[in-house]
């Protein structure tokens, strides 16, 4: 047998686990209750992740100050100040930690991926300083992965949180039950000061006999295999957010407004050609203009002017299109979508090209240009859309009437239902004659206690986040703490970083469900406190001196039906002007299709309008016994 020199260093992978080090020699009784304690605690990480998030914490700092202080007190070779100098930004970002436990529950993910970053340098100076060839490989991928991991941390926060408690849970499972192994074969007889099995995470002993040649190649095998294993997940965990990262949008530089605006709302700042689809008959510029947000402060937002390309003479009448829930990203403005100015997008807009009419494609503020998106905020998208109009006016080569009507779908019927609300002390150069509303959101106090009565999905939490956020960005007195678990901000924030069409969407559907089977996102109902009071007062009421069209589907998965009745009850009530048609077995989007049997109507109703011929019916006078 080949005696070989006996090992006196830690391997540089064991050198941050300090708990296994300081139970390597404890009695057996210790050792079993430490083992059964970790187990526990391990388990209840890795099932309940947001609930054991202050426990993942502690965890995480405790670990962190006194595997710092291991490797400060560790060290005395000649090249030992590289060390103790990772040691001592170890025990700084443990206390941090620690003494910042109820802020850091929320910046967590960035501590977590600054932690990486700094083990994996750690573990490239191992791979220069100390090793056999195998080791230095070895520690080598072992620190790029790390910084890697580090990054990607970074890029996807939400899912952070999850993965380090599935990997800190398990990594502890494992340990625990190592420990309560070691334990029970502690008491077994002739067990007297023999070292139990060893684990992954115990710093490796002393060798009392010299391995073989045959072992020792064996485990540079192991070391060689487990540096490819790392290597290849660490590509293939950069490659998949890489490709994620290439499918979200890009907001280029025409939605950055300049040092210098406006201050008057509705005026334009600058004006581009369209790079996507183009509908037969129609040309397509993007523009970027001045508006008012919800609260009435300077904004600026962005939208689509799509004119026909036939000349007329005069000026032209403007339809104006607001857009259904896309997301409440700026990415997620429909401008930067190719197919955004095209009849899948906009419906009936071929009809009302060939019919001479200019339509103006808000995107609302906060979407393309930089703000706060007003989801579900009347007055805020109302704004948007009047303000496009009147931008769109100073257009060359654009001759604009003052005859205007709003459609809307879904979340753009809420904003075509508030345009007509306050167009006249908003817009009054505005003619604003009537809003035809598809599938619309009229009340969204009344729709959230809907949706909230369902079983909590990822959807849902997704949709959840889209509302409560803008609102708490919008509202002093909405407090998104109030409403989110403790610690879960950060996951809701970046749901509402992500748009559904790109990849991306993936990562906050994984993190709802990651966290759905522990505690809710949103414990507190969404629909009392200072929240709800704010839902209730952007639901469009009217009364409205203007004719409202209204279609919807009765087989709707998102807006039940008797939620739309309710409202032509309420508006026939007070006496406004309402025709409305629900269309047998139409979901949510099919009244907007391009082969739904509601856009005949809407044409001929919008016509109605600007001609001042056979005025649209008044669904009111007619049916006055009768309910929708």
């Amino acid at each position: 047998m080949v005696s070989v020199k006996r090992e006196h260093r830690a391997r540089p992978a064991s050198r941050w686990s300090i708990l296994p080090r300081l139970v390597a020699d404890a009695p057996p009784a210790i050792t079993l209750v430490v083992g059964a304690i970790v187990l526990i605690l391990a388990l209840l990480i890795i099932t309940r992740p947001l609930t054991s998030l202050v426990l993942l914490t502690v965890y995480v700092g405790v670990s962190v100050v006194l595997s710092g202080v291991s490797e400060v007190v560790r060290t005395t070779d000649a090249g030992s100040l590289p060390r103790r100098l990772f040691g001592g930004a170890w025990i700084v970002v443990g206390l941090a930690l620690l003494i910042g436990l109820g802020r850091t529950l929320e910046e967590l993910p960035g501590i977590l991926a600054m932690l990486l970053v700094l083990a994996g340098l750690a573990s490239l100076f191992d791979a220069i300083t100390q090793g056999s060839v195998s080791e230095r490989v070895l520690a080598t991928a072992w620190g790029g992965a790390q910084i890697v991991f580090g990054v990607l941390a970074l890029t996807w926060p939400d899912v952070t949180l999850l993965v380090v408690a599935v990997v800190f849970g398990v990594r502890s499972a494992v340990f625990g039950l190592t420990l309560i192994i070691r334990g029970l074969r502690g008491f077994g007889p002739g067990s007297g000061g023999r070292r139990a099995m060893s684990d992954a995470f115990t710093a490796p002993p002393e060798y009392h006999d010299a391995p073989s040649r045959v072992a020792h190649r064996w485990r540079a095998t192991g070391r060689f295999a487990l540096s490819l294993v790392l290597v290849l997940l660490a590509s293939g965990s950069w490659y998949l957010g890489s490709w994620i990262q290439s499918g979200a949008p890009v907001v280029d530089a025409f939605y950055d407004p300049p040092a210098v605006v406006p201050y008057d709302n509705g005026r334009l700042i600058r004006a581009d050609a369209f790079s996507g689809q183009s509908p037969p008959g129609g040309d397509v510029q993007r523009i970027l203009y001045t508006t008012r947000d919800a609260l009435g402060r300077p904004a600026v937002a962005s939208a689509l002017v799509i004119t026909p390309t036939e000349s007329r003479p005069g000026a032209r009448p403007v339809v104006v299109w607001n857009h259904g829930t896309t997301g409440v990203a700026r990415g997620c403005a429909p401008s930067l979508r190719d197919a955004s100015a095209t009849h899948w997008a906009i419906p009936g807009l071929n009809d009302a090209l060939e019919r001479g009419w200019v339509v103006v494609a808000s995107d609302y503020s906060g979407q393309g240009a930089p703000g706060v998106f007003p989801y579900l905020i009347g007055r805020g998208e109302a704004r948007s859309s009047l303000d496009a109009v009147l931008a769109a006016r100073e257009l060359d080569g654009v001759a604009l009437s003052r005859s205007t009507v709003a459609w809307g779908h879904s979340q753009g019927g809420h904003a075509a239902l508030w345009m007509a609300e306050i167009a006249a002390d908003y817009a009054p150069d505005i003619d604003l004659l009537g809003a035809a509303v598809l599938a619309p959101v009229t009340d969204p106090l009344e729709l959230a206690d809907e949706v909230t009565r369902n079983v909590a999905t990822a959807e849902l939490s997704i949709i959840s986040s889209w509302v409560l956020v803008p609102y708490a960005d919008t509202y002093d007195d909405v407090d998104l703490s109030r409403y989110v678990a403790p610690g879960a901000q950060t996951l809701v924030r970046e749901m509402t970083q992500r748009c559904p069409t790109e990849p991306g969407v993936i990562v906050s559907v994984a993190t709802a469900l990651g966290v759905s089977e522990d505690s809710p996102l949103f414990p507190a109902d969404l629909t009392t406190g200072p929240l709800g009071a704010r839902l209730a007062e952007n639901a469009a009421t009217g009364p409205w001196d203007v004719p409202i069209l209204v279609a919807w589907g009765d087989a709707d998965e998102v807006i039940p039906a008797r939620l739309q009745e309710g409202f032509v009850e309420r508006a026939c009530a007070q006496g406004d002007e309402v025709r409305w048609t629900v269309y047998a077995g139409y979901d949510h989007l099919a009244t907007v299709l391009p082969r739904s049997r509601f856009l005949p109507v809407l044409i001929s109703w919008t016509d109605a309008l600007f001609t001042g011929r056979d005025a649209p019916t008044d669904d009111c006078a007619r049916y006055a016994d009768a309910a929708p």
